[in-house]
């Protein structure tokens, strides 16, 4: 359909936008939104043939830094999302977002150029090269994409971002038929080998599959991916995202620091991975490990090991209406990640704790009226608090005198991963 015509449609009250965004004041934002990305389109490329493809952003609920070393997390997808305008084109992939005006790629040429490490570009070939290895028809388009997925935030604007790649692909030249975990895969993998970030399968199946899911990456080549059949409305709890404003700029080496010292631990019993080794083991000949690695290295072992259980109680007491034994989890959780982990904030620049700020405030605001914890990687972006329903208008005023207006973000879960909308 055309672009125009599918203004039209949204002039018309013709496109209902609920599914995806759920809140009625999100929701009522969309039309605005959406016909501001066609106009977009039109004005870059002309009114042509068009598909519209939206990948949520994820909060991760449990499982703080498992992933990477095939444990288990407890994720879900929320209404914030990245939407993208395309349609197709011969064997050049143009690309213009918000705020990038991305280089054209010819799908002839899908190997890893060293000078396009930490761009979107690299995430682009990566994908479209994953997609062509795994014996998937490719080919050209021009997309403008837009997106409210906080850019580092913790909801993954990355794995979104290749994840809308993915699906433009599967939408266009592949009949939507290409499985949302095996797009998942191949983001992660264009994220560590094309644009250089070593980063496990978490966001990417969060962002792609959609709703509240049970991950278990055992198998990293086959993940068992469950969803969590849970309505949080019954809770009268809120999902609230706090974005401090601490850029994740320059934050690689500590992000890259915590999966290398997980895994020097695996290597002293010849493993690759922590989720390989007997907790048992490890305590019994801890003195002797000591010896060859940093004791940082050991406390991100023993979160690990907790951490990973800790999802598995936590989805039980879910599915066991156990909200309250839910909450002490999440509680648990943080602790661990600022105690244990330590991804809290930069030991590369310890003058600036947004984070911890934010922790402290918010259990000061919450009190009896909810639990906070570190959101996603950590180190800087944001907190995540699960807040009751009558006083998350307390807590966004009371949070956001400190870090801003708009700074507080309701959220709510998204049944829906990624989709072609039209």
């Amino acid at each position: 359909m055309l672009a125009s015509k599918v203004i039209q449609m949204i002039q018309d009250n013709s496109l209902d936008f609920t599914p995806y965004y759920l809140d009625p004041q999100r929701s009522a934002l969309q039309p605005k939104r959406y016909t501001q990305a066609l106009q977009a389109f039109i004005d870059l490329y002309g009114d042509k043939d068009i598909a519209i493809f939206s990948v949520p952003g994820r909060s991760e609920v449990s499982g703080n830094h498992t992933d990477h070393q095939r444990g288990q997390v407890l994720a879900t997808s929320v209404n914030m999302d990245m939407i993208a305008v395309a349609a197709k084109t011969d064997s050049i992939i143009k690309v213009k977002s918000d705020d990038l005006d991305i280089p054209a790629i010819e799908i002839n040429d899908l190997q890893p150029h060293e000078e396009e490490y930490g761009t979107s570009t690299a995430l682009i070939r990566g994908v479209v090269a994953g997609l062509k290895n795994n014996h998937h028809t490719i080919g050209g388009f021009q997309a403008y994409i837009t997106s409210d997925v906080l850019s580092g935030s913790g909801l993954s604007s990355s794995a979104a971002f290749e994840g809308l790649i993915g699906f433009i692909e599967s939408g266009l030249y592949n009949d939507m038929a290409i499985d949302p975990v095996e797009i998942s895969k191949i983001g992660q993998h264009s994220e560590n080998v094309f644009f250089g970030k070593p980063c496990g399968l978490m966001d990417q199946c969060a962002c792609c599959v959609g709703g509240l899911i049970h991950i278990d990456f055992k198998d990293p080549h086959q993940p068992i991916v469950n969803k969590v059949d849970v309505d949080f409305s019954r809770y009268n709890h809120s999902l609230c995202i706090v974005d401090v404003h601490a850029s994740h700029a320059d934050l690689t080496d500590d992000y890259a620091a915590v999966p290398a010292e997980m895994k020097q631990v695996a290597r002293y019993f010849d493993k690759d991975v922590l989720r390989d080794v007997d907790p048992k083991d490890f305590y019994s000949q801890l003195a002797d490990i000591r010896k060859t690695v940093s004791d940082r290295a050991l406390l991100r072992t023993i979160h690990f090991f907790n951490e990973n259980d800790r999802v598995q109680l936590a989805v039980d007491a879910l599915q066991s209406d156990d909200f309250k034994q839910f909450c002490r989890i999440i509680t648990e959780s943080g602790k661990s990640s600022f105690t244990y982990l330590q991804n809290v904030y930069s030991n590369h620049d310890v003058e600036n704790q947004a984070v911890s700020l934010a922790l402290a405030l918010s259990e000061n605001i919450l009190k009896e009226h909810g639990v906070c914890r570190v959101h996603g990687g950590g180190f800087a972006g944001t907190i995540q608090a699960f807040v009751q329903a009558t006083y998350v208008q307390t807590y966004k005023e009371e949070i956001e005198k400190v870090f801003g207006k708009g700074s507080c973000h309701i959220l709510k879960i998204r049944n829906i991963g990624g989709v072609k909308i039209l």
